[in-house]
């Protein structure tokens, strides 16, 4: 499974050879409902070839739906799902994104990516991680309000000390020895300067530096969000020490998630620390839109606001994610060429602004359509 915000953060996404291939669709995570999934995705696939069709030859289109034919046969793949699925793909590239939240079901064949609901997951703002931490080993999680799922650690990510430190190890450093003679017997006297607890102290700084490291390099800094430390209490001192992660927040969890009845425990604690955070930015980004409003620096008019991202006035953007309207944008001027969504080559609008502002250096945050302040879609505030 490919990583959405580290892809994001590189850029991958942004330019695309056309065709531009993008799939979405819900799934379930659980039997039996999961054996619905495989149904909808073959009727996708169905639907973007009859799409590619239109414009490519035979053998064009079986080669760029490969590595969908290739999905479709992993039998593991389908045994792991989450709440959504997307596939973004084109010649020589494909990534596959399991996401925690359902999405609309969706297949496009466009000369762009359609972005706007991986942009749901990257700009909504109740996302976090959790680090669970002891002296000994390390378990990362990714949620939200809904969900909260372990995910596999980078490989320059160390999953235990001795993973981390290997033979830097303090303890392989000590000469021990048993009674009996046979080294590594229950029964052993340690030689060496200091004491046992000072040594496995040293070795457990030296752990959490390598931790703090290696997720602020590939997720803190990648994804932005906060981190909530999971650990036991005599560990919070001594990790936050060594850390340099700037996206820790300073509530923490007094428990590791070993500890823990179920995943779903360790969520409802996770966001019970994070729901008055998300309120207040939520709250705080309508209240910006009004109070700019009032001072014509915002709108909320689709053609309008398409100038204006254009032209880089834009400083942050709210879009809603159930909005679609089809067409397409001249990147350069912001004029807008409203078309026929079933049209191949054609995309959304509002996904197209939303990536487009971002480009400009524009914050973007993708919110329900209840919590949305305007009923077009959009709503924009001016940087003049």
């Amino acid at each position: 499974m490919s990583n959405l915000d580290e892809d994001y953060s590189k850029g991958l996404l942004e330019n695309c050879e056309s065709p531009c291939i993008s799939l979405y669709m819900p799934t379930h995570r659980h039997h039996p409902d999961n054996q619905q999934d495989q149904i909808l995705y073959r009727n996708l696939v169905t639907q973007l070839e009859e799409s590619l069709r239109k414009q490519f030859s035979r053998r064009e289109v079986v080669q760029l739906l490969e590595p969908f034919t290739a999905l479709d046969n992993d039998r593991v793949f389908w045994n792991q799902n989450l709440d959504g699925l997307a596939l973004l793909a084109s010649k020589d590239f494909f990534r596959d994104y399991k996401l925690q939240r359902p999405t609309p079901t969706i297949a496009v064949v466009a000369d762009s990516f359609h972005l706007k609901p991986l942009m749901r997951t990257l700009q909504s703002i109740d996302r976090y991680e959790v680090l669970g931490l002891n002296q000994q080993e390390v378990k990362f999680f990714e949620g939200n309000r809904d969900a909260l799922d372990e995910i596999e650690l980078h490989p320059d990510v160390p999953r235990t000390l001795k993973e981390a430190l290997g033979s830097e190890l303090t303890d392989s450093y000590l000469n021990f020895r048993s009674p009996g003679g046979v080294r590594g017997s229950q029964i052993a006297v340690y030689h060496g300067h200091g004491g046992k607890k000072e040594e496995m102290a040293i070795d457990a700084e030296r752990f959490f530096r390598a931790v703090d490291k290696g997720i602020l390099e590939h997720y803190s800094r990648p994804s932005g969000l906060p981190l909530i430390l999971a650990a036991l209490s005599e560990h919070h001192h001594l990790f936050r020490k060594v850390s340099n992660n700037p996206f820790l927040v300073e509530e923490s969890l007094d428990v590791h998630p070993d500890s823990l009845a179920s995943i779903d425990e360790l969520r409802e604690r996770a966001w019970k620390l994070m729901e008055p955070r998300y309120l207040a930015r939520k709250d705080a980004l309508v209240e910006q839109y009004a109070a700019a409003k009032s001072r014509d620096l915002a709108g909320d008019d689709l053609e309008e606001v398409a100038r204006a991202v254009a032209e880089g006035k834009v400083a942050t953007l709210l879009v809603d994610d159930n909005h679609h309207v089809p067409g397409r944008i001249n990147k350069s001027s912001g004029e807008i060429e409203f078309e026929d969504l079933d049209h191949p080559e054609i995309d959304d609008v509002i996904d197209d602004l939303a990536e487009l502002a971002l480009k400009m250096g524009g914050q973007v945050v993708v919110l329900p359509s209840e919590q949305m302040p305007t009923k077009t879609g959009i709503a924009a505030i001016y940087r003049y």
